[in-house]
């Protein structure tokens, strides 16, 4: 199965203008953590829930921040095209839980989940790909210094 048959299209995307604030009222509106970030139908970057809260909020930026100012410009994304086994492989490789989909011209197309490929009947693939996500990473300690 290719990509493309699984992956969600018409994503929203948030353009580097746009301020965090923004950003947030977007992911709460969808119900995600994640906006992929575009320009002219290209994809330029990524920004998370996390992405506002550690690079933004904590670092002593307002809500009117840039989304240039703290997302990831340096994403991992698969083909529409490419197999589905492929593309879970790589992101379990990469610690992914999500990833752009692109077309072999470069534009944005859609993005796919681990929760779109489990509910397309290969739940298998990517219960291990999660797998190979939730490791532990080392020591972690969420008490206040």
């Amino acid at each position: 199965m290719r990509i493309s048959e699984c992956m969600t299209q018409n994503v929203q995307v948030a353009s580097p203008e746009q301020s965090l604030r923004d950003a947030a009222r977007a992911m709460a509106d969808l119900d995600a953590g994640v906006l992929p970030v575009g320009e002219n139908d290209r994809l330029v970057g990524m920004i998370t829930d996390r992405d506002i809260a550690v690079r933004g909020i904590a670092e002593g930026r307002g809500p009117d921040a840039k989304i240039r100012d703290v997302m990831s410009a340096e994403v991992q994304c698969c083909f529409d095209d490419q197999e589905v086994d492929d593309v879970l492989q790589n992101m379990g490789n990469l610690k992914l839980r999500r990833m752009p989909v692109i077309s072999r011209d470069r534009r944005l197309v859609g993005i796919v989940s681990l929760g779109d490929l489990a509910a397309n009947g290969e739940a298998a693939w990517a219960g291990e790909a999660l797998g190979g996500i939730s490791q532990p990473g080392g020591d972690h300690s969420q008490t206040a210094h």
